[in-house]
């Protein structure tokens, strides 16, 4: 049955059918030796890091009752999607994790395993892999403790196969965090016209708005592949200060926390109120689902 199984679901995912988009894919071969410039095309992802990852931290420190000092997450095993030069994988690396960070674009995976060779303990911690996710599943069926997928989902062709893959490789009661970008009229003049257009802060062309996904669409996905949404939040970019904050409204980014349901359709420790109550803190300036 098992190979039944494999056998389906390496004809869903065969090279016909895929979650990575070909045009997606020329925009970023372009800027594939910035990665590493904080004052170049990607310095909104790095100010990110300011947010993105401390919430990532507390979220999975409130669901465990395993404290390392020092190393926070030591012993979690993270899947890092779309990991492009490794902005997000290097951190979650220094807070003990052990990181996969995949990208269909071999120019990015070149520049991420360069400059975590600069590192001796982040080289052992973090490795790097040229791959779409679903290229992954069947060697990876429910590996990784936590799946980050920042800054992707507005970028792939197929949302549902690409959460289905989630799904696929995280363990029964595993962490899922998306960062995106809300479908609003706001979020275009925004995120496209001020962004890309006029203050030049991402690179022209980066996003289709037709791409972006609402958090209601998004949570209705999870919520219809065994996922049960736990936390929403806003975020807003200052383009001035060039940071980032959590605020209430969801209308131009926002970040999500979902948990995989445990096995046999078992309800996961995360969804008795107590642990509930555990995350209200980090969703102070959002809200928990």
């Amino acid at each position: 049955q098992l190979s039944l199984f494999r056998l389906t679901m390496k004809r869903l995912f065969s090279a016909s059918h895929s979650s990575v988009d070909s045009k997606e894919m020329k925009k970023f071969q372009l800027l594939a030796q910035k990665w590493w410039d904080e004052e170049g095309e990607y310095s909104a992802l790095h100010s990110m890091n300011d947010i993105r990852v401390p919430f990532i931290r507390d979220t999975l420190l409130n669901m465990s009752s395993n404290y390392h000092l020092g190393n926070p997450l030591s012993g979690v095993k993270i899947l890092d999607v779309g990991c492009g030069g490794g902005l997000l994988s290097e951190p979650l690396g220094r807070l003990g994790a052990s990181v996969t960070g995949i990208d269909p674009l071999e120019d990015n995976i070149r520049t991420a395993d360069q400059h975590k060779s600069f590192d001796p303990v982040l080289a052992k911690r973090i490795q790097y892999k040229s791959s779409s996710l679903e290229e992954i599943v069947e060697e990876c069926m429910e590996t990784f403790d936590v799946i980050v997928a920042s800054e992707v989902v507005e970028h792939v062709a197929d949302l549902e196969m690409f959460i289905k893959c989630c799904s696929q490789v995280l363990k029964p009661e595993g962490s899922l965090f998306i960062t995106t970008i809300n479908k609003t009229q706001l979020s275009y003049v925004l995120g496209i016209v001020v962004a890309e257009k006029i203050i030049g802060v991402v690179p022209e062309g980066t996003h289709e708005w037709e791409k972006f996904v609402p958090p209601e669409e998004l949570e209705r996905l999870l919520e219809s592949n065994g996922f049960s949404v736990k936390t929403v939040n806003g975020m807003l970019y200052n383009p001035l200060s060039g940071s980032w904050s959590w605020m209430e409204s969801t209308s131009i980014n926002y970040a999500m926390h979902a948990v995989k349901s445990g096995a046999q359709g078992q309800s996961s420790p995360a969804d008795v109120p107590s642990e509930l109550g555990s995350e209200q803190p980090l969703a102070t300036a959002g809200t928990t689902v």
